[in-house]
């Protein structure tokens, strides 16, 4: 595989996600477009989620930081737009470092999130998300 790839990694967080929803007891169902504003959708026990989602690695600070943006190029150049809270139940994000996924509702926060891996240097705990607090679709 070409790991630099933006589209390859999007794949595999993508096949991740499936098999970790899976093990959770959701059945997935594949939009038949890449152009829908969600990768994919979960079903279980009469709920559907409608999941984004995300290919992330540990910045320095043993963080991952998630943006609630997309971006994509045309004949103009990258463009960027904000995702559309309304559009997402749930946000997925595959980790490579720790091979595990977490899940969160875009709508609690604000234009952005960071789940730490570890503890803060200064050992901060108020106001920290810890990635074991994201394992299970909210």
């Amino acid at each position: 595989m070409f790991t630099h790839h933006t589209k390859n990694k999007g794949d595999l967080g993508v096949l991740k996600v499936k098999l970790d929803l899976f093990e959770q007891g959701f059945l997935i169902l594949n939009p038949e477009t890449e152009h829908a504003p969600f990768d994919l959708v979960a079903y279980r026990e009469g709920i559907f989620k409608r999941i984004q989602v995300k290919f992330r690695t540990l910045n320095s600070r043993g963080a991952l930081e998630i943006p609630f943006r997309n971006s994509y190029c045309n004949t103009n150049g990258v463009v960027i737009k904000p995702i559309e809270k309304d559009h997402v139940d749930v946000f997925a994000v595959y980790c490579p470092e720790t091979d595990q996924c977490y899940y969160f509702d875009p709508k609690k926060f604000d234009r952005s999130i960071s789940l730490r891996v570890s503890t803060p240097r200064n050992n901060q705990g108020e106001g920290i998300h810890f990635v074991e607090d994201f394992r299970k679709v909210p």
